[in-house]
């Protein structure tokens, strides 16, 4: 990698962010090097595509943008890179997506490994340099120590420009470890937790066989906070599903201000509590169970309320209707950041500039889930991780213009 003429820049991770900046940079023939410690790219870019790779969602721009917690600062990127954007940008490539049913958009394909093997072939036919098995060790300026995993060989290597595109710190095993922490001041860092992650609740042995199963057409919220209708799994640990994922950020606030975290169920969200109170009124030679079943809960639900509320109220219609709409399930915390599908915090809007160039090192741009934004399941992260890259790229491009 002998110096040129051409400005160099070295970009640190090889997922989405860190693709979609190389190929910004390829475009301005820039000598662009991709290091990636792991075997090959976009490791968790392929086993989120392995079920259907939802890669951006259909809805209008304003609800799309409301979808993030730090809104204010990725729209301008996410209006430029929207889905409409994506969509022309993936059938460029040679892959037709279309829109489901719920908004959400997907390759035709539906899997994320036709998409990666038409991008990185763009990219090396634009001239990207990819550096597989090689870890970054140290960043200090515009140097690089680096580390060939293959030969344990370490070189000093210094570029015009440095993009930081490492991930955030969950899936660990796929590449992003947040190592890249101790490269950066601490107090420019938001420190990370779990975000779109199951949540944890002690149950009771009687709880065991409803393991795996799905509370169906529920609504959830937080206390004063909206609410929102799907699908809720209920595991061993606790409770899990995009559904859930929804309330983690109004959750998370609660566990940051020291209450208890706690979420609410409307188990029957489709009728009201007067014609829930009827169905449950007792009817002569009814079982409990029967009348349960006839008022709508099936048995997962019906367990639900054997495990969460009081056996004195089970033959109170008033009372028990009023629970069965305003279910409090007390929870634990979360599932661990590792399992996690991505995470909230990271490098904080303050400690960079407009182009997301860091303040306290020039050389040094950062984009995708390293940064301080949080977002749900739905298309969201893929979408400001395309365009934290494409953003990035371009505040490299200027500053190499400047220079």
């Amino acid at each position: 990698m002998a110096r040129k003429t051409t400005p160099r820049v070295a970009i640190i991770g090889a997922g989405p962010a860190g693709l979609m900046a190389a190929e910004v940079l390829s475009a301005q023939h820039i000598e662009v090097h991709v290091f990636e410690q792991k075997p090959s790219a976009a490791r968790k870019f392929l086993m989120a595509g392995k079920t259907g790779l939802n890669i951006s969602h259909a809805e209008d721009i304003e609800t799309f943008i409301a979808r993030y917690d730090q809104s204010a600062w990725l729209e301008p990127w996410i209006r430029q890179w929207d889905a409409a954007w994506i969509k022309a940008w993936m059938q460029d490539l040679g892959i037709e997506s279309y829109v489901g049913s719920s908004g959400r958009i997907f390759p035709m394909e539906m899997k994320a490994a036709p998409l990666l093997r038409a991008w990185l072939k763009r990219l090396v036919e634009h001239q990207v340099e990819f550096h597989y098995r090689h870890q970054v060790l140290s960043l200090e300026d515009n140097a690089l120590k680096i580390q060939n995993l293959r030969s344990n060989e370490i070189e000093s290597l210094n570029f015009d420009a440095i993009v930081l595109a490492c991930g955030a710190v969950s899936w660990s095993q796929l590449g992003s470890d947040g190592q890249w922490q101790q490269w950066l001041q601490p107090h420019s860092i938001e420190p990370f937790q779990a975000s779109n992650a199951g949540v944890e609740r002690a149950w009771s042995t009687f709880m065991q066989p409803m393991f795996g199963e799905p509370l169906k057409r529920v609504e959830a919220w937080v206390k004063g906070e909206p609410k929102s209708s799907g699908d809720i799994v209920i595991s061993h640990y606790g409770l899990e599903s995009g559904l859930i994922y929804k309330q983690g950020r109004a959750l998370r606030r609660l566990l940051k201000q020291q209450q208890p975290m706690q979420l609410y169920l409307d188990l029957l969200p489709d009728i009201s509590v007067e014609q829930l109170t009827e169905k449950l009124k007792s009817a002569k030679k009814q079982s409990l169970s029967n009348i349960w079943r006839k008022a709508g809960l099936d048995q997962v639900k019906a367990s639900l309320v054997r495990e969460m509320v009081e056996k004195s109220i089970w033959n109170d219609a008033d009372t028990l209707a009023q629970r069965i709409k305003n279910l409090c399930v007390d929870l634990q915390g979360f599932r661990p950041i590792e399992e996690a599908i991505s995470c909230a915090g990271g490098i904080k809007q303050e400690a960079l500039n407009e182009n997301l160039r860091i303040k306290s090192n020039p050389y040094v741009f950062c984009c995708g889930e390293m940064l301080d934004w949080d977002a749900p399941t739905g298309g969201y992260l893929l979408t400001a991780c395309f365009a934290t890259g494409r953003a990035a790229a371009e505040g490299v491009h200027q500053f190499l213009m400047q220079k």
